[in-house]
C-alpha cells in the first residue's frame, strides 16, 4: 500500500530574510538543503537549522517530518555563504603572510632601551605590548551598512586595545584575524560568534533598536567568551574552565592596575579570590540580593558576622556571573553540535 504524505508549509529565516517553502512531509533533508542553498548561497554542510529549540542533524536521507518539521514551522538558519568562505580564505592567506613577516622580524635582534627610573609595576600595560606582536586583532572591520560605522569602529578599536584583553591575548597567545560586528536585525539571537577558531570574531555591539551601544563590560565578557573558542569549540567543561580563567585574569589585571601600590609591595596578581568590580559595588549588589529574598531584614544584615557578609557577597556575585554566562552561552553561535 502506497504511503501518503501531506504538504508542509513552513518558513526559513536567514539573516533577516524569510523564505517560504512548501514540501511534502517525506521530502529528504538533502532536498531541502539544496533548495536553501539556491535561496541563500549557504552550502548544505554549513547549514544549521534551528526550530523550537531543536537543531536538525545532517542526515541526508531523513524525511523532514521525521526531523520534527511541522506545518507552519518557523525555522532559523545559520550558515556562511560560499562567497564569504572564499573571502575568509583570502583573509586567512593574508593573515598567514603577516604572521610569516612577524616571525621573520622576531628572529632579528631586539634592542631594549634601558630605563633609569624606578620600576613601577609588574603588570603589562598597553605601551609595553609590541606593535608587531602576532597575538592581537589584526584587522578591525565595522559593518558599513549599519548606522554610525565610525562609532562602531571606535568601539571595536577600544576592545582591541583594551589593556586587560591585550594582556590575556599575550598570555594565552591568541591571534584573531578580524574583529567585526553582528547586526542585531540579521541575527537577533546572537551576541557573539567565533569563525574558525580565531579567523574572525563577531560581536553584537549595538542595542536592538540601534539607538546606542551595549554596555562595554558586557561586550567585553562576550569577547572573552569568544576568545575561549580559539581553543575549545564546544561549551564543555574544558571551555567553561578556560573562560572562567580569562574573566578572572581580566579582573585581576584591572585590579592590579588600579591598586598599583599593592602590586609594588610584592603581592601576586593571582592571589586571593575572584571579585570582579569594586567591593562597594559587590556589597550593594549582595544587599539587594538578600533584601529581595523572603524574611530578609536590615537589622539581620547589621548583626551578621564578617564571614557571613563575605559569603553573602560571594554568593550573590557568583549567581550573577553564572546567569550572565548562561545568557552569553545561549546567545553564542560558535558551539558545535554532536
Amino acid at each position: 500500500m502506497a504511503s501518503s504524505s501531506i504538504v508542509l508549509n513552513f518558513s526559513v529565516l536567514h539573516r533577516g530574510t524569510t523564505h517560504r517553502l512548501s514540501l511534502p512531509s517525506d521530502t529528504p533533508l538533502s532536498i531541502l538543503e539544496e533548495q536553501l542553498q539556491e535561496l541563500t548561497g549557504v552550502p548544505p554542510h554549513l547549514q544549521k537549522l534551528i526550530f523550537k529549540g531543536k537543531k536538525a542533524n545532517h542526515q541526508d536521507d531523513a524525511a523532514i517530518s521525521d526531523l520534527g518539521i511541522k506545518d507552519g514551522a518557523k525555522i532559523q538558519m545559520l550558515g556562511t555563504t560560499t562567497q564569504e568562505l572564499e573571502g575568509m580564505k583570502s583573509l586567512e592567506n593574508e593573515q598567514q603572510r603577516r604572521e610569516r613577516i612577524m616571525r621573520e622580524r622576531a628572529m632579528k635582534p631586539q634592542y631594549k632601551a634601558r630605563s633609569t627610573g624606578p620600576s613601577t609595576s609588574s603588570v603589562s600595560t598597553l605601551s609595553t605590548f609590541s606593535s608587531s606582536s602576532s597575538y592581537k586583532f589584526h584587522e578591525i572591520i565595522p559593518l558599513a551598512h549599519l548606522p554610525n560605522p565610525e562609532m562602531a569602529k571606535a568601539t571595536l578599536e577600544k576592545l582591541a586595545a583594551d589593556p586587560a584583553i591585550r594582556h590575556v591575548m599575550q598570555k594565552h597567545q591568541f591571534s584573531v584575524g578580524v574583529l567585526t560586528e553582528l547586526a542585531p536585525h540579521e541575527q537577533p539571537h546572537l551576541l557573539g560568534l567565533n569563525v574558525n577558531a580565531g579567523q574572525a570574531i563577531k560581536l553584537r555591539i549595538y542595542t536592538d533598536r540601534y539607538d546606542g551601544f551595549r554596555n562595554y563590560k558586557e561586550i567585553r565578557r562576550v569577547l572573552c567568551h569568544e576568545l575561549t573558542h580559539n581553543v575549545w569549540g564546544d561549551h564543555d567543561n574544558n571551555f567553561k574552565e578556560l573562560n572562567s580563567q580569562l574573566n578572572r585574569e581580566v579582573a585581576e589585571y584591572e585590579r592590579a592596575v588600579t591598586e598599583g601600590a599593592r602590586s609594588l609591595s610584592g603581592q601576586s596578581l593571582s592571589s586571593g579570590g575572584y571579585y570582579p568590580g569594586s567591593s562597594s559595588e559587590l556589597e550593594a549588589e549582595a544587599q539587594v540580593h538578600v533584601l529581595g529574598g523572603a524574611g530578609a531584614s536590615v537589622s539581620g544584615l547589621q548583626s551578621e558576622s564578617a564571614e557571613d557578609r563575605r559569603r553573602r557577597v560571594l554568593e550573590a556575585t557568583m549567581n550573577r556571573l553564572r546567569k550572565e554566562e548562561e545568557e552569553i552561552e545561549h546567545s553564542c553561535g560558535t558551539g558545535r553540535t554532536a
